[in-house]
């Protein structure tokens, strides 16, 4: 009898933690872009390897980026914004972490794009502060891969970055954060 119960419970616990498992998502090639719009100047820098993983069982998201791998498309401009204003050198990583609201009803076998919202923290520069970012979830026909599509503003005294003093025109105060990534079933 005894037996029995321990394969019972081995049973029911491949069971429940099989769906759990199916239920995280992937990815490390996505994409992030930030637009600084000033009366002189609008650039933007752009990075081709923002990693993510949604767990939606759990509900929640935690997402980085290396900001070395940021590019604005001058050399020089990368440089002063990596060592002067960033300091990638002390805190070479952007990341957001949090959990999806509430009113997010996520349906990975419903194919049309999904509203969501997620509240967490975004950390830049050694700060965090918290932020609630809305985006979309569109899932593939057979809910095993998705696109996350969101933006959101981050004003850069929140997370003490100064901006340049003898070109501050081509700095916005607030920087718009663009992210879009594609996802698939993670599977150890």
């Amino acid at each position: 009898m005894m037996y029995r119960c321990h394969i019972l419970a081995l049973l029911l616990l491949i069971a429940v933690a099989t769906p759990l498992h199916a239920q995280q998502f992937y990815g490390e090639n996505g994409y992030a872009e930030f637009e600084s719009r000033a009366p002189a100047l609008t650039f933007t820098g752009v990075s081709d390897n923002l990693v993510g993983l949604i767990d939606l069982m759990e509900r929640t998201v935690d997402f980085y980026l290396d900001l070395n791998t940021l590019d604005t498309g001058i050399s020089l401009r990368n440089r002063h914004m990596r060592d002067s204003y960033l300091r990638t050198n002390v805190h070479p990583f952007a990341e957001f972490k949090g959990r999806f609201t509430e009113d997010s009803t996520i349906d990975p076998m419903e194919e049309s794009t999904q509203n969501v919202r997620v509240e967490g923290e975004f950390t830049i520069h050694g700060i965090t502060r918290q932020r609630e970012v809305e985006g979309t979830l569109t899932f593939d026909d057979e809910g095993n891969m998705l696109v996350l599509e969101a933006s959101f503003e981050v004003a850069l005294d929140d997370h003490n970055i100064s901006r340049p003093r003898v070109v501050f025109l081509e700095l916005s105060e607030v920087q718009k954060v663009s992210i879009r990534i594609e996802m698939e079933k993670y599977n150890d």
